[in-house]
């Protein structure tokens, strides 16, 4: 969890995690002791919006809009681009939003691709993902970090599911460390409940049907923080939408402790071996 959680006293922590779920509290709290942060990058977040929306002659629109931020790994992002384009289902717009880095050289030549180029680096894919959410238009969003990939048939899995009534879906993912070599795979039906005490939808798998309500919290949450942004998007849209898991295993996603979005424990990936 985090370290303030951990302060506290094991029998507090275990009543609050029956009566709540420890990451619902714990996102609770974050909203409490870090408003004037999360505050301060809403307002970044509206300015690269106005500013993007300036030089763009109009928004990108497609069935689909694939949502990629991306810092400083110009190799993998051009891997991770090449199997979102690569994808079987043909209608839909990638928007790549460099966080600062200025390092998207390399990309396909296709005009379903737009890069977004944020002003500085914020640090967060929260806001990045935000800004490219706001600046297309598209019934359905998926989403793809810079250093994982796609099978070819992830959308077309996705779609079919958001079709049948869902309005968020996911897929399974196989985990791989940087070697080609398996990690485990991460499939697991969907439980409110369970989901209020743990987290294991990787927004890497997340397809959303398009709802007002669709965002992530823009605040730079630091390493140590938990839960992250993708778990509070997740869990508040199941507030009021559907969500399904479907059992294909769609998302290759590489493991390793130098992730710009996620911090892995290297003595829990070895022992996985």
């Amino acid at each position: 969890m985090s370290r303030d959680y951990a302060l506290l006293p094991r029998p507090v922590k275990n009543l609050l995690r029956r009566l709540v779920g420890r990451y619902e509290i714990g996102e609770r709290w974050w909203h409490l002791r870090f408003a004037r942060r999360r505050a301060e990058a809403r307002r970044a977040e509206e300015l690269e919006v106005a500013q993007l929306r300036g030089t763009l002659t109009e928004l990108p629109a497609a069935t689909v809009a694939v949502i990629m931020p991306t810092f400083r790994r110009p190799e993998q992002l051009a891997v991770a681009v090449r199997s979102a384009l690569a994808q079987t289902v043909r209608d839909i717009v990638v928007l790549v939003v460099d966080d600062g880095g200025g390092q998207t050289d390399g990309l396909p030549d296709d005009p379903r691709l737009t890069v977004l180029k944020l002003s500085r680096n914020h640090r967060s894919p929260g806001l990045a993902r935000n800004v490219a959410i706001r600046l297309s238009r598209s019934p359905y969003v998926a989403f793809l970090d810079d250093d994982n990939t796609w099978r070819p048939d992830h959308l077309e899995h996705a779609i079919a599911g958001l079709e049948q009534g869902a309005g968020l879906v996911y897929t399974a993912v196989q985990r791989r460390r940087v070697d080609g070599s398996p990690v485990d795979v991460l499939a697991q039906d969907w439980n409110r409940g369970a989901h209020r005490d743990t987290a294991w939808v990787d927004v890497n798998a997340v397809a959303v049907r398009r709802f007002p309500g669709l965002s992530f919290d823009p605040w730079a949450r630091p390493g140590w923080v938990h839960p992250r942004e993708d778990w509070e998007m997740v869990h508040r849209a199941s507030l009021t939408l559907q969500v399904t898991h479907l059992p294909q295993t769609t998302v290759d996603y590489v493991v390793h402790s130098g992730s710009y979005f996620t911090e892995w424990d290297a003595a829990a990936l070895e022992s996985s071996r």
